[in-house]
């Protein structure tokens, strides 16, 4: 009967750590369209929105580490088939005026996404305390880039 309950908390954990490997596909992809919808003389955004970039690449990766170690298969692509959120998809098609003020919004608004996100998976119950560690300490890294946004964008005018 263990070897049955560690198996189910095994499958249920890899779901969780998958979901969050396409919140953070989502951040790349969401960022890359805030890059790319960034007019001349924004090229401070454009830094920081690399950085965010490999922020995430960092953190799917050691997410995509953990699921590797179950013999599961690490998710791929967005959250078009994820099950904890979606928003970032809206960020990306949400840009509309391109200037930096509403980029910075939009990408307030999928920073509180992943927020939700990573709260949504600590809430979880069966998760090993390695898991948990691994997320909250992930949390709190996206936490200071959501705070560092949000401070760019409160500066806009």
């Amino acid at each position: 009967m263990k070897i049955i309950s560690t198996i189910m908390e095994t499958k249920e954990s890899t779901g969780v750590i998958n979901d969050l490997i396409l919140i953070n596909n989502d951040r790349i992809e969401g960022y890359q369209k805030a890059k790319d919808e960034l007019k001349e003389g924004n090229e401070d955004l454009k830094a920081l929105f690399t950085e965010m970039i490999g922020e995430s690449h960092s953190l799917k990766l050691a997410l995509a580490t953990e699921v590797a170690s179950t013999g599961e298969e690490i998710e791929q692509g967005t959250t078009n088939s994820g099950k904890i959120y979606r928003v970032w998809m809206d960020v990306k098609v949400a840009f509309s005026g391109n200037d930096r003020k509403a980029v910075l919004e939009n990408c307030e608004f999928g920073e509180d996404a992943a927020q939700k996100a990573y709260e949504m998976a600590l809430g979880e119950d069966d998760l090993p305390g390695h898991i948990r560690s691994l997320i909250s300490e992930q949390k709190a890294t996206l936490r200071i880039s959501h705070d560092k946004i949000k401070a760019l964008r409160d500066a806009q005018v």
